[in-house]
């Protein structure tokens, strides 16, 4: 007799555990607003956020703030092998109870993500060859969270976050839009980043004000060394903190016009209009004078 498999032909994970909304209840647990918590307790988005991951069966793969574990369920349902970062101390019996049922594919890790090494994290889960990022991520450290994932020495095979729609908005923007700023050129820098999956409000438990969407980032084969990636968040801060004034007076202090006239960029162009090969040729520019 085999084991029963969901309906989308996932693995097997018995014995199934109770509803998630039975276990928030049971356990009196409500969404903190310190967190920014919003759960996402419905399944069937959960697993589609899964596949639009790629996520297979082996695979090793982290999620930050799993709350009550509605993702997690979908990633084991997948078979893949899981790290769960979770802050709120509320949540890790929650999440023990669920490794109880995933065959040793579910490790708890109670902590702050932005403090956790993920290489560490990784061996842990038996692999030094790399893992994925798949998180709903809390809204008030989503963007850090990012940031620190592209900057790192961690460097994931793929990333699946999703955030408020506005930032998922800053993140796939291209130059010319409203949107476009320093979080686009970062991630565009190291990753190709698309937006995936919007989900409205009332997909959550409580509903937020505003809208989310999913946006899956997949590193570029060749990623600008480490340096040149610090050089250009220099640039871009300098370029995006005055948007409104021409690049000669926005970065001045970086070295003004000579340094467009180096990069061949347009001394007299806005940050907003610069595509991102045009801030790393800025960055190259900038570095070059000290190498």
């Amino acid at each position: 007799m085999t084991e029963p498999r969901d309906p989308d032909g996932a693995s097997p994970l018995a014995p199934s555990p109770a509803p998630l909304r039975d276990i928030l209840a049971s356990a009196g647990i409500s969404a903190d607003k310190r967190f920014g918590q919003h759960f996402l307790l419905d399944l069937n988005i959960c697993r589609k956020i899964v596949r639009l991951a790629g996520i297979v069966e082996g695979q090793a793969v982290i999620e930050v703030g799993p709350g009550p574990g509605g993702l997690t369920r979908a990633l084991l349902e997948a078979g893949a092998r899981v790290a769960v970062v979770e802050r709120d101390p509320r949540f890790i019996a929650l999440l023990e109870n669920l490794a109880l049922s995933a065959g040793g594919r579910l490790t708890v890790i109670e902590g702050d993500a932005l403090d956790i090494d993920e290489l560490a994290v990784l061996r842990g889960l038996g692999t030094d060859s790399g893992g994925h990022i798949v998180s709903n991520l809390p809204y008030n450290v989503g963007t850090p969270l990012l940031v620190k994932w592209l900057t790192g020495d961690f460097q994931p095979l793929s990333m699946t976050l999703m955030f408020q729609k506005e930032v998922a908005l800053r993140i796939v923007a291209s130059a010319g839009q409203a949107e476009y700023g320093r979080l686009a050129v970062l991630a565009q820098t190291v990753c190709e980043a698309r937006s995936v999956m919007d989900l409205p409000a009332r997909a959550f438990t409580p509903p937020p004000k505003v809208a989310s969407a999913v946006v899956r980032l997949i590193p570029l084969e060749h990623r600008p060394p480490r340096d040149l990636v610090e050089a250009l968040q220099h640039v871009a801060r300098a370029a995006f903190g005055q948007r409104r004034k021409m690049l000669r007076s926005s970065v001045r202090f970086l070295g003004g016009e000579q340094l467009c006239i180096a990069a061949g960029i347009d001394p007299d162009a806005r940050a907003e209009t610069i595509s991102v090969a045009g801030f790393m040729a800025l960055a190259e520019a900038w570095v070059a004078p000290r190498n």
